[in-house]
């Protein structure tokens, strides 16, 4: 419902240029980088914890991929690798120090963003690193066919009917309530609407951005982690009651750690797409990327005491501050203002949050 009130909002105030294909497109695109972090940056609020330093990480990141690139030649699959890999060790890198040292989380990750800020301005010497392989630009760059298209949202819609027909077995099983047929019905309808008018939108201008689906795919596999997995249910555990968790027998430290570097691996992706959307590996790149990825798990749902939130909830956050930035650019909006807006969004989210907290108290 919000995402529709901004979306109409700024289709009238841009006399219909927000709401086009073209616009639209433009609009995944650009909240698949803050996405694929805030995906990530859940897990760790859910946790208990935070990590301001993801925007100056997934900079770093992808300036290193720039420069493994242009100065290197090195295979893409093994650049990419690479990249992975260090995301990965420098997110359980964090993870170790909150985990095993008990440094507080906000301490670990502003000490974080400093030093990545500063390792990227070593790395790229201060200077944008151009990129000129057509295959990494692809990651960034690139559509699907819209055959494809239509066939990932037919496998989409099927994958959600299964989910229901499951279920509605499992509560069948354990004698739990079933809601009538007929609603869920109603919802996959909308769904399949949904879906349906998302690719034939996309397909219209050139098709899903490889952004978006890489994106989408990493949805399913979080949720399934989440929702399906005992490191899922592990995590939630520890952000409800820490202590009873630890006491219970759990490794809660090495599971923090697991989820920092979780973290650590969806800033790798994001500075990959970023560094190929840009076709060069920028020292400015990811400058306050931690406020969009914070904002949009706080604004999803998220709760700010820890225990609660999901990561189609924060792709929802993404999406609508994707969608503020998006709008208030074509309304010439002053990036000053831009600002001051997502940080007074933010700061209400929270506020929410606690609200809604004290009222369960």
């Amino acid at each position: 419902m919000v995402i529709a009130i901004i979306w109409v909002f700024f289709g009238q105030m841009t006399e219909g240029q927000f709401l086009t294909s073209r616009n639209f497109s433009n609009l995944l695109r650009q909240m698949a980088i803050t996405g694929l972090v805030a995906s990530g940056m859940v897990f760790v609020i859910i946790a208990g914890e935070i990590d301001l330093s993801v925007g100056s990480l997934f900079g770093l990141l992808g300036g290193v991929a720039a420069v493994l690139e242009t100065n290197f030649q090195l295979p893409l699959a093994l650049n990419f690798g690479i990249v992975i890999a260090l995301g990965i060790a420098i997110g359980m890198f964090n993870g170790f120090w909150v985990s095993y040292f008990r440094v507080p989380s906000f301490i670990v990750s502003l000490a974080g963003m400093l030093a990545f800020r500063g390792i990227l301005l070593s790395v790229t010497q201060g200077i944008t690193v151009q990129v000129d392989s057509d295959a990494f630009k692809l990651i960034g760059q690139g559509y699907i066919p819209a055959t494809i298209g239509y066939l990932i949202a037919v496998a989409l819609f099927v994958f959600l009917v299964y989910q229901t027909m499951r279920s509605r077995a499992n509560r069948t099983k354990y004698a739990l309530a079933v809601p009538p047929i007929w609603q869920e019905g109603a919802k996959l309808a909308a769904a399949g609407a949904v879906i349906l008018g998302f690719v034939v939108t996309l397909n219209s201008y050139q098709g899903v951005p490889i952004p978006v689906l890489l994106l989408l795919v990493v949805l399913g596999i979080f949720s399934f982690m989440a929702t399906q997995t005992v490191f899922g249910r592990r995590i939630y555990a520890i952000g409800s009651n820490f202590e009873a968790t630890r006491l219970s027998g759990v490794n809660v430290r090495f599971i923090k750690m697991a989820i920092f570097g979780v973290l650590g691996l969806m800033c790798a992706l994001a500075g990959l797409v970023t560094t190929a959307r840009l076709a060069a590996g920028s020292p400015a790149a990811g400058n306050m990327g931690e406020l969009d990825a914070i904002a949009s798990c706080f604004i999803g749902g998220a709760s700010s005491r820890g225990g609660s939130g999901t990561v189609f909830g924060a792709l929802v956050g993404a999406l609508i501050m994707a969608s503020l930035d998006n709008g208030m650019s074509m309304m010439g909006v002053d990036t000053s203002w831009q600002m001051i807006v997502k940080g007074s969004i933010l700061l209400l989210a929270v506020w929410m949050d606690v609200v809604s907290g004290s009222n369960e108290r």
